[in-house]
């Protein structure tokens, strides 16, 4: 098994308190990866046996070796750590394709900071998993909720559109906050750029990270983006991959099923931890259209990349200026989300879900005005306006 994903999402805590039977060993220490690299491959089953690996990327031995003590019947499970999606997934099917199963693991949502005891899917996981339309999916919900759970929601939500879902955050004060942030970038540049290229010198691309930050939700230029950070495209498309490799960023792609219209092509670069973002972009104050639908997008995105892989989900544009922010593509159809930063929803918001709805047909499902009031209301038939919180909070 490999659990890969961003530094400090949990990943070691999640696979001692899993399997607390198996040895642990990490290769974050010189002396370990220089006694596993000796270690004869006849030995690995008798000597390392079932175990858990962290930073496995460090030692590119041990991937021929396991393979061995597993083909040989030596072993027959192992968990294997890491936060360069590079290297590890380079290195997994290069030696152990077919052998393991590859797990993800993201910055909370909210739907998992809200939970009690186990995990409870939000509201969002109905428009994935149910049949139906919006009509039918939200008219059982209630337009709004009162005492703790409203509380609870507020206080949650806000939390997480200022700090993010990094779990080491959670127990600390807001300066700690601050300064565990900054403390990560610095991290993350010395670490997992090392793993990823050979940069000898990080300011050019602490530079282009910020500037890349700073354009979370449009559209991605390369030139332009090259420009403003003084490199070339060449090295402005390595730089993205970097960031997309090590999980601080992901592309989301235009949606193509109506090939007869004009549609913009580039797809759009967006932040996966609003926190981090904001650390990024130095954007402490209000919650800004950037950050909102940075988040939006995001919570989408690790739920579907954890619960449901087969949904896919990318934005509507044309050339004339229709846009509709995030388009869910399920087995059973498509939705449509708007994201606003208003309190209270028009009819007018909902003009591009009517324009989108009219060229899906019949593979039209409904649409959704997400927004940051708290009444979960229809706005037309089969358009509802939905509150931010609302959407991904437990059921």
């Amino acid at each position: 098994m490999l659990i890969t994903g961003a530094r400090q999402t949990g990943k070691t805590t999640l696979a001692l308190q899993t399997y607390p039977e198996l040895t642990y060993i990490s290769l974050d220490e010189v002396e370990q990866r220089q006694q596993l690299r000796e270690l004869p491959t006849r030995s690995w089953g008798q000597s390392v046996g079932r175990a858990i690996l962290d930073e496995a990327q460090k030692e590119p031995s041990l991937f021929e070796k396991i393979k061995f003590a597993y083909d040989r019947g030596d072993i027959d499970f192992s968990v294997l750590l890491g936060s360069s999606q590079i290297l590890m997934l380079k290195r997994i099917r290069e030696t152990l394709a077919g052998r393991v199963f590859v797990f993800e693991l993201w910055p909370l949502m909210l739907t998992e900071m809200m939970s009690k005891e186990s995990l409870r899917p939000p509201l969002f996981d109905l428009f994935l998993t149910r049949e139906g339309s919006a009509d039918e999916l939200l008219q059982s919900q209630p337009a709004t909720l009162l005492g703790e759970a409203a509380f609870d929601l507020e206080r949650w939500l806000n939390y997480a559109l200022t700090w993010g879902g990094m779990p080491g955050l959670l127990s600390q004060s807001d300066e700690e906050r601050h300064d565990w942030l900054r403390s990560y970038t610095l991290t993350y540049l010395e670490r997992d750029l090392s793993d990823l290229a050979r940069l000898h010198d990080l300011a050019p691309f602490r530079r282009f990270q910020r500037l890349a930050a700073l354009r979370s939700g449009q559209l991605l230029s390369y030139a332009d983006l090259a420009r403003d950070a003084g490199v070339s495209p060449g090295t402005a498309k390595n730089y993205l991959q970097y960031l997309k490799l090590s999980y601080q960023t992901f592309q989301l792609l235009p949606f193509f099923a109506n090939q007869t219209k004009r549609l913009v092509k580039s797809p759009k670069l967006y932040w996966i931890d609003v926190g981090l973002w904001r650390e990024q972009t130095g954007m402490w104050g209000d919650f800004s259209g950037a950050l909102v639908e940075t988040f939006v997008v995001g919570e989408c995105y690790k739920w579907i990349k954890t619960m449901r892989p087969s949904t896919d989900i990318s934005f509507y544009r044309t050339h004339d200026g229709t846009e509709v922010d995030l388009v869910v593509s399920t087995a059973q159809g498509v939705w449509g989300i708007e994201i606003k930063t208003s309190l209270q929803v028009s009819r007018s918001q909902a003009r591009s879900l009517r324009i989108f709805a009219k060229q899906m047909g019949e593979r039209w499902r409904g649409g959704l005005v997400v927004y940051q009031g708290n009444m979960l209301q229809q706005i037309e038939p089969n358009i509802w306006a939905v509150p931010i919180g609302r959407l991904f909070s437990p059921i």
